[in-house]
């Protein structure tokens, strides 16, 4: 018998059990919460600007809400409103496609949000650096200051993340509303003139402009769904749904109108204001140059103090999200119990949130290009898995269970999902082979621990041990290894492709005619490597389906799932 035809109960679904602390929380807070999971400014258009082309980058934003932003806040609204637990989109997918697959999303993700926190504070220590030109140990001194604040901020409680971030969301945006009146005061010109960066000599130029810009548009896009993972500490839930379809066109107006105002405020303004100078390291063009040149120095600091509280009110909301991805997963015996450990008097899961501080602290440390590499990945994978899901539980969720359904019946539904995962499969694509490779080893990782936290906390089967039995030869549930063979040919697939397109796809700007002799060496390596974990994967796909035709019990398999 199927999953979808079962009468198993929903797992896990008040771990409130565990004493977390149930909090009022209006829509206008919860407002600010997503607006900084998502965006929080401007903060990385920038660097869309000289690669894209001020017009290409423009337009993007514009369309980009529609094919992939939209789309998923809408999809996010619609799996919250009906499924309003604690752990969000994992519980979703873990409904929908069983636990193998929840698990993925759910490591994939978390493990996505872990590296994209230490981001957050390695661009404010920058922002720092920047505005006060302190040096290297003031600067880790800040870092380590700030992960320490905002830990204690979230040990206190979701309320108390929450009224921080009004007041940080608040200040960013008076400043972009800024940004966006001085620009449009002193307006100069159309905004989206050039479209690309460089004149268009070929039809397969548009690819490599699009490519330049599309991977960072859908970072700036995405996020929607993370504060789903706190569902189950708010009194009423469903301020979440109505919250993240507030902030979808709230978010689309922070990023046009200012990029809209500061690229026109530019036109003729000089070279120096070109917008092939736009970007985010010390010393570019940006919103704060825009503030500086029109409005006179103090504004432009005000601007720098502005894009250190935006990295704050990011990392402060996200240590909320985060930490809650490995309580879900320790909730459902796949993660190690202690992140499971709740504070009595404050009801926090205290112990998941402090490993997101300690992992910060150490990876701030570190070069973080080295990391970034495998996001990208991560979050993409996940976010398919959801699209999955939301079609697979529209089917077999009743409609009288849903507090609010997207409009357009189960066709619409198809559309709306099938647009963005053709997007997110060219993004495996266009961030280059750096991120390509990285994100191969980052998806390994996945089934890798699922194997591992598997045999060590037992998983749903110590929940329910007839629903998800286990398969005592694998030692994991019924189908897991047919699910990993999936994995594994998925991955084989895609590496195949890209093997072929990243040589095509960066042979302009990676092999010119006076190319670097040490670039040329490391991306041939990078090519060879991503050939060799494709064979790795095929042959891993070949192996463990043939055992699973062995190992695994013919009959049913009570994770599988289907459309019917």
């Amino acid at each position: 018998m199927s999953q979808s035809q079962s009468t198993a109960p929903k797992l896990r679904a008040d771990s409130n059990a565990h004493g977390l602390k149930k909090h009022k929380m209006s829509v206008f807070t919860v407002v600010f919460m997503v607006f900084s999971l998502v965006a929080a400014g401007c903060y990385g258009i920038e660097d869309m600007i000289p690669e894209a082309g001020p017009g290409l980058a423009l337009i993007m934003l514009i369309i980009l809400p529609f094919v992939w932003g939209l789309p998923f806040g809408l999809v996010a609204s619609e799996l919250g409103s009906v499924r309003p637990q604690e752990g969000g989109y994992y519980k979703w997918v873990q409904e929908a496609l069983g636990e193998f697959w929840g698990f993925q999303a759910g490591w994939w993700r978390t493990i996505s949000i872990y590296i994209d926190n230490t981001l957050y504070v390695v661009l404010a220590g920058g922002y720092l650096a920047s505005v006060t030109h302190v040096n290297g140990v003031t600067e880790y001194i800040f870092k380590v200051v700030m992960i320490l604040i905002f830990t204690i901020i979230n040990i206190r409680g979701v309320r108390d993340v929450g009224t921080i971030t009004n007041i940080l969301s608040i200040f960013v945006i008076v400043a972009f509303a800024m940004i966006a009146i001085i620009g449009f005061t002193h307006w100069g010109g159309n905004p989206f003139e050039p479209i690309t960066a460089y004149p268009i000599e070929a039809p397969t130029d548009w690819i490599f402009y699009i490519g330049a810009g599309l991977s960072i548009g859908m970072w700036m896009y995405s996020g929607y769904e993370s504060m789903s993972t706190i569902a189950g500490e708010l009194e009423d839930p469903q301020v979440i749904p109505k919250a993240t379809l507030i902030t979808v066109p709230l978010i689309m107006a922070t990023y046009i109108i200012p990029t809209l105002a500061g690229l026109s405020a530019f036109k003729g303004a000089g070279e120096a204001f070109s917008y092939l100078n736009w970007g985010s390291e010390a010393g570019a063009v940006g919103y704060a140059t825009v503030a500086e040149h029109f409005a006179g120095p103090a504004f432009g600091v005000f601007f720098g103090v502005v894009a250190i509280i935006a990295q704050c009110s990011i990392y402060n909301t996200y240590i909320a999200s985060g930490s809650r991805g490995f309580f879900a997963l320790a909730d459902d015996h796949l993660s190690p119990k202690f992140l499971v450990k709740v504070d009595k008097k404050r009801g926090v899961p205290y112990l998941a949130v402090i490993s997101v501080a300690v992992i910060n602290l150490i990876l701030c440390m570190f070069d973080f290009k080295v990391l970034v590499v495998v996001d990208v990945f991560l979050l993409v994978s996940s976010y398919i898995l959801v699209y999955i899901s939301a079609l697979i539980l529209r089917k077999r969720i009743p409609k009288s269970e849903y507090k609010f359904r997207i409009p357009g019946g189960y066709p619409f539904l198809v559309v709306l999902c099938v647009v963005p995962m053709i997007i997110a499969f060219l993004s495996f694509l266009i961030n280059g082979s750096d991120y390509f490779i990285g994100g191969m080893v980052g998806i390994i990782t996945g089934p890798i621990i699922y194997f591992i936290w598997k045999h060590m906390y037992g998983g749903l089967a110590k929940v329910d041990p007839v629903v998800y039995p286990l398969n005592k030869q694998t030692g994991m549930a019924v189908g897991d290894l047919k699910r990993i063979t999936v994995i594994f040919a998925i991955l084989a697939v895609i590496g195949v492709v890209g093997s072929f397109f990243l040589p095509w796809y960066e042979s302009d700007w990676v092999f010119p005619d006076d190319y670097d002799m040490t670039l040329f060496a490391s991306k041939g390596a990078m090519y060879f490597g991503i050939r060799v974990a494709t064979i790795v994967c095929a042959v891993l796909a070949i192996v463990t389906g043939l055992a699973s035709r062995v190992i695994e019990p013919k009959g049913d398999d009570n994770n599988k799932f289907d459309l019917k």
